[in-house]
Order: structure tokens, then sequence, then C-alpha cells
């Protein structure tokens, strides 16, 4: 026999002994390994199961919970089937064609007495300002004599809805002899008169005509001279005026509660004539 064979055998018997005395002396230490436990911890394991309880299974415990409900449901008694009653429409409200109605009603009903108090309280409360339909102060007598000839022969009041003009002084007499003046001859011996701006026609504003110094309606062509006697066109008499009065302190009032009718057609006191080009 070689020695290399000798030596393999020796080499093999030595780790063979190394295995068994490593073997017995993990025995005796009763270590098996990693995460080996040992026989005392075994031992101690057995002893504490024994110890507890054992716990119920997922499956006894929803078993165990259906039975409980089970267990509480009480059956119904058999009674007769209740007959069906429709409820009151007035206790589970309104629909939406009652809201709109009653809330149309509603408002309508408001407006109507908060307008009709307004026009009570405006009746009852007169206002400060005099306005068309009464006496209107529209101004001094001096100012508008200087707007009169500051703006071509006419003056415009639009407070009183009326033109101011001056009345001359000679055309008195036959101004005396008119009975549609009799009730502006104070006006007229103060030197004015007032017209209303209304064309008695159709009712248009008849406006002044600078170029010819007469009042021409613009709607079918009528037209009166300076102190509104009709000279020509389709109106029945000539402009309505209002009455003036002059007060001590000089202001003018024009009585604009009652219009009063124009002289008849053919009435001339102050023989003015066109004093330059027509407007209509």
């Amino acid at each position: 026999m070689s020695s290399a064979v000798i030596i393999a055998l020796a080499v093999a018997a030595i780790v063979v002994l190394f295995a068994v005395v490593l073997l017995v002396t993990a025995r005796k230490a009763d270590v098996r390994g990693a995460g080996a436990l040992s026989r005392e911890t075994r031992r101690r394991d057995r002893d504490a199961d024994i110890d507890l309880p054992a716990a119920p299974s997922g499956r006894s415990v929803e078993r165990a919970a259906v039975e409980d409900r089970t267990q509480a449901l009480v059956p119904a008694a058999a009674a007769a089937p209740s007959i069906w009653i429709p409820p009151d429409r007035e206790e589970i409200g309104v629909n939406r064609r009652q809201f709109l109605n009653r809330a149309t009603v509603t408002l309508m009903s408001t407006s109507l007495l908060t307008f009709a108090a307004a026009g009570f309280v405006a009746f009852l409360w007169p206002t400060a300002a005099p306005v068309f339909g009464g006496k209107v102060n529209v101004g001094k007598l001096t100012d508008i004599l200087a707007s009169i000839r500051s703006n071509g022969g006419f003056f415009y009041a639009s407070n009183a809805r009326s033109y101011v003009t001056v009345y001359p002084s000679e055309a008195l007499p036959k101004a005396k002899g008119v009975k549609e003046y009799k009730a502006l001859l104070g006006g007229m011996e103060d030197g004015i008169v007032a017209l209303y701006q209304k064309c008695p026609h159709l009712g248009c504003r008849v406006p002044e005509c600078k170029s010819s110094q007469w009042f021409e309606c613009p709607c079918h062509g009528s037209q009166y001279n300076r102190v509104g006697e009709k000279k020509s066109g389709p109106a029945p008499r000539g402009m309505d005026h209002f009455a003036v009065t002059v007060s001590g302190t000089g202001d003018v009032v024009i009585d604009t509660s009652a219009p009063i009718v124009g002289a008849a057609i053919g009435t001339n006191t102050t023989g003015q004539e066109a004093e330059g080009p027509h407007c209509i």
C-alpha cells in the first residue's frame, strides 16, 4: 500500500472522528443547530399549552353570529292588507303651479297697495315746486323780458309747457274787443302773454320760427303770429292761452289749471306779418 493511500485513509479517519466528537458534544449541550429548541424549552411549552384554554375557530364564531341574528328575528303576525288612502295635497304642501299662482297674486296685490299708498300720500302731500296743472312761477318779469330779447322774441317755460312772448301795448285797444282775451288782459297790460305749446289742430307741440317770428307747426303746417293768432293752416282757431299774473315782487305766475281757448280765425290784433322766411 502506497503512502498516499495511507495518508488519505488517515485524513478520512480523522474527519469521521471529529464529526463523531462534534455530534456527541452537541447532544450533551442540547443544541441541534441554529434555531433548534432544547428539550427543556419544548417541555415548558407543552406545560404552558396544557394551562391555556382552547380558542374557538373563525368558522365557529361566524356560525354563532348567524344563529344570534336568526333568533333575534320575530315573525310578523298575519293581518289583512290595509286600504291605501291618498294623502291630502294641502297637508303635503303645494305644487309648482300653486306656488307660482300664489306668488303672482301676492306680488300683484303688494304692487297695487304700494301704488295706491304712494298716490294717496302724494295727494295729501303737495309738492313744494309748482308743476303743470296748477299755478307755476316762471321767474321775474325783468328776467323774462331780457330772455325774450336775447332769444329772438320767445321765452319757453318747460314747467308750464308754455311760451311767453311780448304783447305790444298799442294792440291793447283791439285786444279788449276780443272775447277770448278777457281773462288775458291783466298779463297783456303787463306786456306779456302765455301760449300753450300744444297745437289746437291735433295736439302737436308748436315750435317758434326765429326767421319768420311766428309759431309754425311741423305736423300739418298751421302758422300763428307771435301772440298766437292763427295766420294759416288747418287749425280751427288760434293757439290756446293761459292767464298770467305779475305779483308785486315782479314774479310771473302762469295758471296752467285751465287753458283758455284761442281766438277765432281772422283775429289779428297786432297786425304782425312774417318777418322773414318760414321754417315750415
